[in-house]
């Protein structure tokens, strides 16, 4: 029984990180109609800059904050100077994307190395909780928590902002948003900054639990593009429920039949693209 509670509970602590991580991915895909091949860079980008913002600031919650936002003004620079010129030009902004990723990982290796980097938990942290009898980490809680916290926030900036609404248009209708006066390459660099914070932050948040490493980003990129492609473009509801959806099927299946851990993790992607291409919430867009 003590098996199955805690690998429910990592489950749920690994849904929660790949939220962080797919619903910035989600509403880049779904705004700008580009499969962001970088953000699984971004991700462990953020998690090697908070190595080195822990070093001068010993805060986990501070180092994420920060990391997340020098992320995020990486990504605004490389949607305004590298996308934006290729707009219109899907395959060549995946290329680049795809490219970028590539460059992010070496950069990674030269200035920290190739070994695993521990990012410390917090010392208030370390204590384990009982639950359901059983003795758990309370930073992986905190995680779930965190991606709640996270996915509420979210659906407020989405339906009960303007911005929200700008963010919502674009993704139904992209020439209909043009054609009412929607700022759509602003909404685009907005967007995009948003969906790098989340990875960046997301990347220092993981720390804990995963680690820096070189391969930290093309592990999690699989992971984000099933997440998406299972919830619906664009849907940050199809982003929350993908996740730990996901969380559960790759926990599990690395459990029980570690061999088969990725056919199991791929299948219901494969199932989903077949009987319902837009996703379990996604809608079809013009």
């Amino acid at each position: 029984m003590q098996f199955w509670i805690i690998q429910t509970l990592n489950s749920l602590a690994l849904g929660g990180l790949l939220f962080l991580l797919s619903a910035g991915f989600s509403l880049i895909f779904g705004l700008m109609r580009i499969a962001n091949l970088t953000h699984g860079a971004l991700f462990m980008l953020g998690a090697y800059v908070g190595v080195s913002i822990l070093k001068y600031v010993p805060n986990l919650w501070l180092a994420a904050l920060l990391g997340g936002l020098a992320v995020a003004l990486f990504g605004g620079l490389l949607e305004r100077f590298i996308l934006r010129p290729l707009a219109g030009n899907a395959f060549g902004q995946v290329l680049v994307t795809l490219g970028v990723a590539f460059i992010i990982g070496d950069f990674c290796l030269v200035a920290w190395g190739g070994d695993p980097i521990p990012v410390p938990t917090p010392e208030y942290l370390r204590q384990p909780l009982i639950v359901a009898g059983v003795a758990f980490p309370t930073y992986r809680l905190v995680v779930i928590g965190i991606a709640v916290v996270t996915a509420v926030l979210l659906h407020l900036l989405m339906e009960r902002t303007r911005l929200g609404a700008m963010i919502r248009a674009g993704v139904d209708d992209m020439q209909m948003a043009r054609a009412v006066g929607i700022p759509v390459s602003r909404l685009f660099t907005i967007v995009f900054c948003l969906g790098s914070a989340l990875a960046g932050a997301g990347g220092i948040i993981g720390g804990p639990i995963l680690s820096a490493y070189p391969g930290l980003d093309f592990e999690m990129l699989p992971l984000a593009l099933i997440i998406v492609i299972l919830g619906g473009v664009g849907s940050l509801v199809g982003a929350f429920v993908g996740s730990f959806i996901i969380g559960f099927i790759y926990t599990f299946g690395s459990a029980l039949l570690p061999d088969l851990a990725y056919v199991i993790l791929f299948l219901p992607m494969i199932f989903v693209i077949a009987f319902r291409p837009t996703g379990l919430f996604g809608r079809q867009t013009a």
